[in-house]
């Protein structure tokens, strides 16, 4: 087998009984890190500082992966302006951290005969909190819910970069035929 020294050097090929001598006499273990190579690859090493380290680095990378929360408001088609103020400031403040923020509008009886109603409401909610979050995916009836979810955006992404065809943008009237003023009569032809 071809062996490796602890400090990485390399110590060439040696029989088993010879790896494992030496190994023995530094204290140490001898660790097989290839065995599909051609002959295979021992390193003598401290095999539970090893497992030590590698545990580390795994709970360091747990750590930095971020988990994905997906938060939950739900609202009424007939949602009293309090309760709706109410309601965004939570949807704000989960956006703000983090959070994906599922809106469901739950309608009951002869609610369900307008669903526009909570269409309007999801559409008002897309346009308060542009700034900070996109339409992950758009409103849509299930069953007697209609359910919308908002990403919230990274820091210095702009609102446009990812909305994509989901996000709806507001209607726009033009200013310029509202600030200029119409143009005086033209006189007829013939009068003076």
């Amino acid at each position: 087998m071809r062996l490796i020294g602890a400090d990485g050097s390399q110590l060439g090929v040696q029989p088993l009984p010879a790896a494992l001598q030496m190994a023995r006499e530094q204290d140490f273990d001898l660790v097989e890190v290839a065995p599909n190579a051609d002959p295979p690859v021992c390193k003598i090493m401290d095999y539970e500082r090893y497992k030590y380290e590698q545990q580390q680095k795994r709970k360091e990378s747990k750590r930095k992966a971020t988990q994905v929360v997906i938060k939950e408001m739900k609202f009424r088609p007939k949602i009293d302006q309090h309760d709706y103020t109410t309601k965004m400031r939570h949807v704000e403040r989960f956006l703000g951290e983090g959070n994906k923020v599922k809106l469901t509008i739950m309608f009951r009886g002869r609610e369900m005969a307008h669903p526009e109603l909570g269409l309007r409401i999801l559409e008002r909610i897309a346009d308060e909190v542009n700034e900070i979050a996109i339409v992950e995916s758009a409103p849509r009836q299930d069953g007697r819910n209609m359910t919308m979810v908002l990403h919230p955006l990274k820091k210095g992404q702009s609102p446009g970069a990812k909305a994509g065809a989901n996000r709806r943008t507001p209607a726009t009237a033009p200013t310029e035929t509202v600030a200029e003023p119409a143009p005086a009569a033209a006189p007829e032809s013939g009068a003076s």
